[in-house]
């Protein structure tokens, strides 16, 4: 259960149901009249909490940072919607919606208030807070913002109808010790990350081109010489018979192209990668929060009759 002394801690904080599911923040806390203690929880649910549904906080708990409740998130969120008045009070008939919905008892509800409050006052008048008499049926479990100013003013309460209350902004800033608002925005952080963009290879084939190169190649052809008979060559010219048949082969030799190939390096080829920078815009939302104060002043008219005129900060 939780106790007065922990709602600081209670309000503006996650609530979670049974299954570790956020159904939304807390807001404001109710009291009950008669016992004094903390017996609703508003919390704010729906897109940027638009609504606001009412969850018992008696067997809540805190667990490290956030408020847990044994109510399952779409029950919360299903509840049924009910009115504060401007003092901050559920009425008899908008509390018992919500126990009947929450499936709690009201009779129980009512024998524990007054249990209670016979519990307080057998304490003696004024002790932590007194709650109002026991004994008004109408009045006992009924929740109300609880006071601290003794017995007779919350008596009074009490026999007033003693219906439920929340802690307002002024309490809840008085307990938290300052009384000023936090704007929060988001910020956007832009990364990089490394993904596969394509890939390249070598690849080696075979081609066959037409080479031309132009060379020098020689044969050998026949040519008939005479020589007139001279002292020098009378002996050799002499020295065969005086008529006769002969015959004298010279072979003849030619050149021709011959054409090999050789196999031979010429070049080594490889991939490398290098990375280039370039510059890119990331565009995205963000949220901020915005905070205006408004003011209400009231002016005469002409004809004396009062008027109500709005401003914004």
């Amino acid at each position: 259960m939780i106790t007065r002394e922990e709602i600081a801690n209670v309000l503006d904080q996650p609530v979670y149901d049974g299954d570790g599911n956020k159904i939304g923040d807390a807001k404001h806390v109710f009291f009950d009249d008669m016992t004094g203690r903390p017996e609703w929880v508003s919390v704010k649910t729906g897109m940027f909490g638009s609504t606001e549904s009412f969850v018992p906080i008696r067997d809540a708990a805190l667990v490290q940072d956030h408020l847990e409740v044994p109510y399952g998130k779409d029950q919360v969120k299903g509840a049924p919607s009910v009115d504060v008045d401007a003092g901050g009070h559920l009425s008899e008939t908008e509390e018992h919606r919500l126990y009947d919905y929450y499936g709690i008892n009201w009779d129980s509800v009512l024998s524990e208030a007054e249990r209670t409050d016979d519990d307080r006052w057998a304490a003696g008048p004024g002790t932590a807070g007194a709650a109002g008499a026991a004994g008004a049926a109408g009045a006992a479990g009924m929740a109300g913002r609880t006071g601290e100013t003794g017995g007779e003013d919350t008596r009074a309460a009490a026999a007033t109808g003693g219906m439920a209350g929340r802690q307002d902004a002024m309490d809840r800033e008085a307990m938290r010790g300052d009384q000023a608002m936090t704007r929060s925005e988001e910020q956007m952080h832009v990364g990089v990350e490394r993904h596969e963009s394509g890939r390249a290879r070598l690849r080696k084939y075979v081609v066959t081109e037409e080479v031309q190169q132009t060379v020098p190649v020689t044969h050998e052809e026949v040519r008939v010489v005479r020589e007139p008979i001279t002292d020098a060559n009378r002996d050799e010219a002499l020295a065969g018979p005086e008529i006769s048949e002969a015959e004298h082969e010279v072979t003849l030799h030619a050149e021709r192209p011959v054409v090999e190939t050789e196999t031979v390096p010429v070049e080594r080829v490889r991939m490398t990668t290098e990375e280039l920078t370039e510059n890119e815009t990331v565009r995205g939302q963000v949220r901020k929060e915005r905070i205006e104060a408004e003011t209400e002043s009231f002016t005469e008219d002409e004809t004396g009759r009062g008027g109500k005129r709005r401003g914004r900060e």
